[in-house]
């Protein structure tokens, strides 16, 4: 046996030499050898050899075994080179550290350490002075003697040296430490000396013969720290493998300090003064005008028709150029409206057939009506950054799989403790019970057998899983505990003891896997690997959770999961895999099992329960629809009596109003479907609520001024209709043109689900303003022709005798005039307007409070399984999604300088891609180092290495695990081919790395780690796009998304800058399956502000024309509404809603549903010719203020309540609270705070627009009204 053989790498890919002394001076013993040669096979382990005894000097080694000897022990090299191994011991120990090369040696001073110790132990001339031969056994083939047991003398210091140069390198592929993955424990525990013991352990199933480690002595080899060059030229470690050559630990930027005034929130004390000093100074007003009014005897208050008062300012005389342009503006819309509504009730067939034809024919788009459902679309632009970049990495490297996923428990609360060998108990949490972990596994089983039909064909897990080594290997990836145990109830099962101690079980074998995921044998008794079935690692805290630190034992939670093939646009694929995960749905809704507790999702699960979740709403919305419908009929009429209630109400003409809302979003729908515009459903559940608002109340406005209108004398009913709708149409078309104009402008929106609702809103609102002006005002007219001939409603064949009844004013009607417009506009009353002051300040103090993103459990019904899942995915879960940090194609990575700006090894920049990354996961920012193809592909094709080989006669690849003698290493041992391939050696080796499969004999092969990572293009001769992943840390709310998107995207930013690609066409960038439905939040804010500030200047604009250019009352309009708007806000607080995509189009509705509170309100102010301010804004709100508040506030109130029981979160959040929000502080601000703004801050009177009242009035039976 040799040397080599005694300190045998593990059989696994990330094996190690188990025996490491270190000589010292701590024996007097003559110099001479232990050992040379090797003799018998070891009984502990018969496949290896013992080393003979020889007590001999050191012998001269042949030609061969010096090359190998400057090869492997250059330190020992000279002279005569004389040693006390011979060539056979040499190539052993060439073989046996294949494994350790491959990840040591990313730091040059770690693995030079390593093999002092290694090759001093094995061929040292000195070997006496250290090692001590204890026991030994006879060897009758070789007529030679066996060293069966021996002691080593290291010195402390000198291993303390070695495990500093090593502790901080990483292994790329997995993640983890390199230590953790040769120390039979996770990294963060391993220290000097256990690590040592562990390698000369008998139990560790790798060790030959019984060695005893002993720690004394001073050193007298040389070592090297990790921040040092070599003698060989070898520069110092990286800061990725060794952390003293980073300086000191980065640490995160602060968080920026709260803003803060007297040691209270600043925006909340601002706001505090702000009011505060408003109310002295509106007070300081009122007591000002007060006594000026006392002692004035006129004023601006006095009546507008006595122009001799010589300080009125309603002076005839006094006649602006804007109130002559506004007057005939007026008089101008007026006319034309007069003229129409003439018209309709003249010729009311032809207007309704002609409106029956246009709405037909635009309601016939609806056949080519398509539903956006994919939430890509619904909530990323294909413009914006996001979705390109999804786009991106979907062509160049595949779509991310599709994620079925459970989260497993257990009610079970008994912890077992097993004790190994050495050391103390170590706890094991109920989940990791045996029994339970045997139900878990026939669970798991009877997923991967489920069968699911798709077209009649048979669809199985297999059929659609993602198999990384495929087709040498089929077996589906299933991350799961299981998989360290090769999903095998026989694995599980393994024990190995004596009637003592249980030297392997279960428990030893997921120990060493969870700090050794890739090892391909657990140095047990059984040789089993942690490898998963699949030829992949199966990192702990992928399958675990529940745990703190690396407390993997401890885990409460079991984490399974089955990622999927994902498909861009093969549909028959993809049906498959939706199939089968209908399938596992069903299968584990209906899965019972009192020890275990299962939360599950499927990648479909989300789209399922949206759709389960909207057609049991359709109840919901039908019912409250249907409310609004039946309030809307029964209002309208005006009962005079009981025997006339058949023939005085307006169901009919209701039904028909509705209709005609109805058919203009038909209409809407049926346009933009004809130009290929897709809905979604927001539009669909949202732009009927707006339309209704909007359509309703001009129906309220147009029919209820009609029954308080009186027919003069000598005038027909089309002239008594046309003359009403040339008084209100003006006023609907300045609300419909306001909300259409802001609405189209709203589409400039980036988000596709603002732009869509407000393309869609906004056709809808001016098709419902046409049809109401056309079609409703014929409809009006035949239904007055109707009840004049009192005819039955909706029985209009039947007819009552005729009886004339005296017309009387509505109740709302009355209240309104009466009592409620009087009561506000009192002197002491209007005062308190000052509350929606402190309103406005409270909602602008905390409009930056308002939490931003859309939770995943809002858009889930309450019962749903899914609930469950999100809940424990927070709770227990440790990471969060992979996050991909793509270089796009362009780079060269074939030079030197190239290279170094990518990789993370020796020589790489401080600055590197994968140091940026790694740098980043020292600071919490992302969750893992990166997996590098560049570093470990380096370390693959070293010539040191086994890897990379290929046959002589053919060039093809030649795997580590082939024995053929024909099979020659890549590059030379020279100084050149040790050094990274560059030009076309690095293309012409790196298809070979991608298709190598890990083995025993080289565990960097690339296949499954990175076959997917590195696009090789022109026939694999060049390198194309390429990704290095990490992953998030866990998110548990929207917030945290956002943070880790902005972060990602920051430290992309920040590695092109420093790889030089700042004014290239290529760059870096972070993807992860969540941006495309984060971006928008990363401009959320100022999407919102953007569309609110453009809606309000729109409808502003629009107010001036239409008001007749009088700027204070379009301005009034305007200040009320975004009063309105930031109350909102304010609501949003206190109510717990974010703000998001969904809240936003109801930001948008609010602004457009606030016109009509408002415009309204102001134009009846505005062509008031009462005498005084408060006369006015009465006169206002009684004729107007009726009609706006049966029309929109009660008919949407009883709707809207009904929305409180919908099993929909997001009806409960975002269409319940935001809608009941809106209805209330609009109908507050347009009928109570807007009236006394107008009272006390209302435009003066326009004199032109009197004179042309007076001029209308005069001679008619209507003159009295212009004294009133």
């Amino acid at each position: 046996m040799n040397s080599a053989d005694a300190h045998h790498m593990p059989s696994d890919s990330f094996g190690l030499v188990k025996l490491l002394p270190f000589k010292t001076k701590g024996h007097a013993w003559a110099q001479h050898c232990i050992w040379y040669g090797e003799c018998g096979n070891s009984t502990i382990l018969p496949e290896k050899k013992y080393n003979c005894n020889y007590t001999g000097p050191p012998q001269p080694l042949p030609k061969e075994g010096q090359d190998l000897l400057k090869e492997l022990c250059p330190g020992l090299a000279y002279g005569s080179q004389s040693v006390c191994c011979d060539t056979q011991q040499l190539n052993t120990l060439k073989g046996n550290i294949q494994l350790p090369l491959q990840y040591l040696s990313r730091c040059p001073a770690c693995f030079f350490n390593f093999m002092t110790l290694f090759c001093e132990l094995t061929c040292s001339p000195y070997q006496s002075l250290f090692l001590n031969a204890t026991e030994f056994s006879p060897d009758p083939a070789h007529n030679s003697t066996n060293v069966v047991k021996l002691s080593y003398y290291i010195n402390q210091t000198f291993a303390d040296a070695m495990y500093e140069a090593c502790m901080d390198v990483q292994a790329p592929s997995s993640n983890v430490k390199a230590l953790g993955l040769l120390c039979g424990r996770d990294s963060s525990t391993c220290t000097p000396t256990n690590w040592i013991q562990y390698m000369f352990n008998t139990d560790n199933g790798q060790v030959p013969f019984a060695i005893d480690p002993v720690f004394s002595g001073t050193p007298t080899n040389e070592t090297f720290g990790c921040t040092e060059s070599l003698d060989d030229g070898s520069g110092p470690c990286s800061c990725q493998d060794c952390s003293q050559a980073c300086g000191p630990a980065p640490a995160p930027p602060p968080l920026p300090p709260p803003w803060t005034l007297l040691g209270l929130d600043a925006m909340n004390v601002i706001m505090a003064f702000s009011y505060a000093g408003f109310l002295v100074v509106f007070v300081g007003a009122l007591l000002g005008a007060w006594c000026y009014r006392k002692r004035t005897i006129t004023s601006e208050y006095g009546p507008i028709q006595d122009s001799n008062q010589p300080l009125s300012l309603n002076n005839e005389s006094i006649k602006s150029c804007s109130d002559l342009l506004g007057e005939r503006f007026e008089s101008a819309l007026r006319e034309l409206f007069s003229r129409w509504g003439s018209f309709c009730a003249r010729r009311p067939l032809l207007v309704i057939l002609v409106s029956v034809v246009l709405v037909t024919a635009c309601s016939t788009g609806l056949a080519y009506m398509r539903v956006t459902t994919d939430p890509v679309d619904l909530w990323s632009a294909p413009g914006s950054r996001a979705r390109q970049e999804k786009d991106y990495f979907d062509q160049h490297f595949g779509p991310f799989f599709r994620t079925e996923q459970l989260i497993i428990t257990t009610p079970w609360t008994n912890w077992t403790s097993f004790e190994p060998t050495s050391g103390p108990p170590i706890p094991f949490s109920p989940i990791l019970t045996l029994d339970l972990l045997f139900q878990v596994l026939d669970l798991q089983t009877a997923i991967e057998d489920l069968e699911a039909d798709y077209n009649g064909e048979k669809v199985t897990l297999e059929d659609i899983c993602m198999s990384p080594l495929a087709p040498y290997n089929n077996n589906c990836t299933i991350l799961s505990v299981l998989n360290y145990f090769q999903n095998s109830r026989e694995v599980l099962n393994h024990t190995f003891g004596d009637e003592f101690y249980t030297y392997f079980d279960y428990h030893t074998h997921f120990l060493y896997c969870v700090s050794s995921p890739v090892a391909l044998d657990d140095t047990g008794h059984f040789h089993d690997p942690c490898m998963g079935t699949f030829g992949g690692p199966v990192f702990p805290w992928l399958v675990l959770g529940g745990y703190e630190g690396t407390a993997y034992s401890n885990a409460t939670a079991l984490v399974i999961t089955f990622p999927v093939n994902n498909y861009l646009k093969d549909t028959d694929k993809l049906g498959k895999a939706r199939a089968w995960e209908k399938e596992f749905v069903e299968f584990l809704k209906n899965y019972s099992n009192p020890n275990i507790t299962v939360a599950f999702n499927s990648e479909r699960s989300i789209e399922d329960e949206i759709d389960r979740e909207s057609n049991s709403d359709i109840s919901t919305i039908v019912v409250s629809y249907a409310i609004m419908f039946i309030y809307v009929s029964v209002a309208l009429g005006r009962i005079y009596s009981f025997p006339r209630i058949l023939v005085d109400s307006k169901i009919s003409l209701g039904i028909a109003g509705i209709l005609i809302v109805l058919s203009s979003v038909a209409c809407s729908l049926g346009i933009f479907s004809y130009a290929g515009i897709p809905l979604t459903l927001i539009v669909i559940e949202v732009i009927p609520f707006l339309v209704l608002a909007v359509g309703v109340d001009n129906i309220f406005i147009i029919v209820q001024t009609f029954q308080r209108d009186e027919r003069m004398q000598h005038e027909e009913l089309h002239q008594q209709i046309g003359r009403i709708l040339g008084d209100v149409a003006p006023g609907m078309f300045l609300s419909s043109l306001s909300e259409t104009v802001a609405f189209f402008l709203g589409a400039m929106s980036n988000m596709p689900a603002v732009r869509t609702f407000s393309l869609f809103a906004g056709l809808a609102v001016l098709i419902d303003f046409l049809l109401q002006i056309s079609c409703f005002v014929s409809l009006l007219g035949l239904d007055v022709q109707r009840q004049e001939r009192n005819r039955l409603d909706i029985l209009c064949c039947v007819k009552l005798s005729d009886a004339s009844e005296e017309k009387t004013d509505g109740v709302l009607f009355y209240f309104f005039k009466k009592m409620y417009a009087p009561f506000v506009l009192k002197d002491w009353v209007r005062p308190l307007v000052a509350v929606f002051v402190g309103m406005l300040s409270f909602s602008v103090a905390v409009v930056d409070k308002v939490d931003v993103g859309l939770d995943q459990q809002l858009s889930m019904p309450d019962d749903s399984y899914v609930l469950d899942y999100f809940g424990n995915l927070s709770a227990y879960l440790h990471t969060g999604p992979p996050v991909y940090f793509v270089v796009e194609d362009g780079y060269d990575y074939r030079t030197s300088d190239g290279q170094n700006r990518v990789c993370g090894g020796v020589g790489c920049n401080n600055d590197s891609l994968v140091q940026q990354i790694y740098t980043a996961s020292l600071m919490n920012n992302v969750y893992t180092t990166p997996s590098s193809w560049l570093d470990d592909y380096f370390d693959w094709v070293k010539p040191q290495s086994s890897c990379c080989r290929y046959y002589n006669a053919t060039g093809t690849f030649c795997n580590a695990s082939v024995v053929d003698d024909s099979c020659v290493h890549c590059r030379p041992m020279t100084p050149d081919g040790k050094r990274r391939p560059n030009g076309t050696d690095f293309t012409r080796f790196l298809p070979m790395f991608l298709s190598d499969n890990p083995n025993i004999k080289c565990g960097k092969g690339g296949h499954a780690a990175y076959s997917a990572a590195v696009q090789l293009k022109d026939n694999g001769t060049a390198v194309g796009a390429t990704h290095f992943m990490s992953y998030h840390t866990i998110l548990n709310t929207s917030a945290d998304s956002i943070s880790a998107m902005k972060m990602a995207r920051q430290l992309a930013h920040n590695i092109s800058l420093s790889m030089g690609l700042a004014n290239r066409t290529y760059h870096v960038f972070p993807y992860s399956v969540f941006y495309v439905f984060y971006e928008q939040y990363l401009t959320i804010a100022h999407d919102t502000a953007l569309n609110l500030g453009v809606s309000l200047a729109a409808i502003f604009v629009v107010s001036t024309v239409l008001l007749g250019f009088e700027l204070w009352s379009a301005a009034l309009v305007s200040l009320t509404i975004a009063m309105i708007l930031v109350n909102m806000f304010g609501v949003m607080w206190l109510w717990s809603i974010s703000l998001n995509a969904v809240s936003l189009v109801n930001l948008v509705m609010s602004c457009g549903i606030s016109v009509e509170f408002c415009s309204h309100i102001v134009r009846g102010f505005s062509v008031s010719t009462k005498a005084t301010r408060v006369e006015r804004a009465q006169e206002a709100l009684s004729h107007m203020g009726s009609s706006v508040f049966s029309g929109i506030t009660l008919t949407k109130f009883g709707g809207i309540l009904i929305l409180a029981l919908s099993k929909s979160q997001i009806f409960q959040v975002f269409y319940f609270r935001m809608y009941l929000a809106i209805v209330l502080l609009g109908a507050l601000h347009g009928l109570v705070f807007l009236p006394v703004l107008l009272s006390y801050a209302g435009p003066s009177v326009n004199q032109a627009k009197v004179k042309a009242a007076q001029r209308r009035l005069v001679g008619t039976e209507r003159e009295h009204l212009l004294n009133q």
